[in-house]
């Protein structure tokens, strides 16, 4: 299992520690900075804001913090090896590593997971990040996915 959605483990329901990771440990320490700083963003505004908000406060606190980041770079889609006319726009790559999207819903939806998970396959990169800020704790609307 490479993500930190719920699983059963010993009769009982949690989330695996997102430090604990099996797949890319390497980019553990990247992921704790960005998820500390959605935290941050999180506590500071709260709950209730439109994504471009958070998207934007986020930006601010990885510049801050000296992440680099994209926000909102233009990413082709290949198709049988045709590069369509028109690109999508995840909402940040982090380092040129995190595919990270930012959500203000009443709750992640299964399509949320496979929206990232599409932007993953197109970016080739292989750790992505998703969080709901209308979540009255961000640990509650978060999930790491990797490949």
């Amino acid at each position: 299992m490479g993500t930190a959605e719920l699983r059963l483990c010993a009769g009982r329901r949690h989330r695996p520690d997102l430090r604990m990771s099996l797949s890319h440990p390497e980019m553990n320490d990247l992921t704790e900075r960005i998820i500390g700083a959605a935290i941050s963003v999180h506590r500071e505004v709260g709950p209730g804001l439109l994504e471009s908000n958070y998207e934007e406060a986020f930006g601010i606190e990885l510049r801050e913090l000296g992440i680099a980041f994209a926000s909102q770079p233009f990413v082709p889609v290949i198709y049988k090896g045709h590069q369509l006319s028109v690109f999508f726009r995840p909402d940040l790559i982090v380092d040129q590593q995190v595919v990270v999207e930012i959500k203000s819903v009443e709750k992640l939806a299964p399509i949320h997971r496979s929206q990232l998970l599409t932007y993953l396959k197109h970016t080739k990169l292989k750790v992505g990040l998703l969080f709901n800020f209308n979540s009255d704790l961000l640990k509650n609307g978060m999930l790491r996915i990797s490949l």
